[in-house]
């Protein structure tokens, strides 16, 4: 089974032009027919369109929604306001969320969303860690989720994207730490756990014990049972269609 994972970056490329090239990304990274693929930043209007584009079947969670300033606004309206710049814009009006990508003979049984820094998580961690008021306000700023899926038999698969926090790396850590814990109690007794996406932590944030290596730079995919195969990283040229890198990020991958 071939697990890959990709911050598609709002369909952006590397070097943000006027317009996207989602439907392309998403294409791309499917064409090879893996089995399951897990994406993150994707915009909340392009969620319902994963199915048709990659021909699989797209389990997606929004994280935020589509806003003009502190309002909700429809998804639509969030997609035409972001197409004025999206190299500029990028979630500020379309939000955006997570999707699980499935070959259509997987079967999945559960879907769950967890919220990783809802307000009672960021006061509990912010007290334990001593973390300044400037902190615990950029934390509350967006909410990240992370996607579980149960697919039959004996795997679960979930998706998450964690906070980016560069100058504080305790935060993401915190919430990789439960979604860590809800993956491990939410799992049956010998399910085989795959949790990947943007940890926003390097290596030594996301090697943990009886889990599979993590990966070279902030995008992992770990494993938790099973006989998984080395994290691969796409080389760039391999995401660059005629000439254009696209993602700030690289897909990762392994098989299990």
């Amino acid at each position: 089974m071939l697990v890959r994972s990709w911050n598609v970056f709002h369909g952006r490329p590397a070097a943000p032009k006027r317009r996207l090239y989602l439907e392309e990304m998403v294409r791309l990274v499917t064409d090879d027919r893996p089995e399951v693929v897990l994406l993150q930043e994707v915009p909340a209007w392009a969620l319902p369109r994963l199915g048709g584009w990659s021909g699989m079947t797209a389990v997606a969670d929004v994280a935020q929604r589509s806003r003009l300033g502190v309002l909700p606004i429809p998804a639509e309206a969030g997609r035409l306001l972001t197409a004025l710049h999206p190299g500029v814009l990028r979630s500020a009006f379309s939000g955006q969320g997570n999707a699980i990508l499935l070959d259509p003979s997987l079967r999945p049984v559960a879907h769950e969303v967890l919220t990783l820094n809802p307000r009672a998580v960021r006061r509990a961690a912010a007290r334990r860690l001593g973390l300044s008021w400037s902190v615990r306000r950029a934390w509350a700023k967006e909410r990240r989720i992370c996607s579980f899926v149960r697919l039959d038999p004996g795997l679960v698969v979930a998706n998450l994207h964690a906070t980016s926090f560069p100058a504080d790396c305790r935060v993401p850590a915190a919430e990789l730490d439960r979604a860590r814990s809800f993956a491990e109690t939410w799992a049956g007794a010998g399910d085989t756990i795959v949790l990947g996406g943007d940890f926003n932590v390097g290596p030594d944030g996301a090697a943990w014990a009886g889990w599979s290596d993590p990966g070279p730079w902030i995008d992992h995919i770990l494993v938790r049972g099973g006989s998984p195969g080395p994290l691969r990283v796409w080389p760039d040229a391999r995401r660059s269609p005629a000439g254009m890198l696209l993602s700030d990020h690289a897909p990762v991958e392994l098989e299990l």
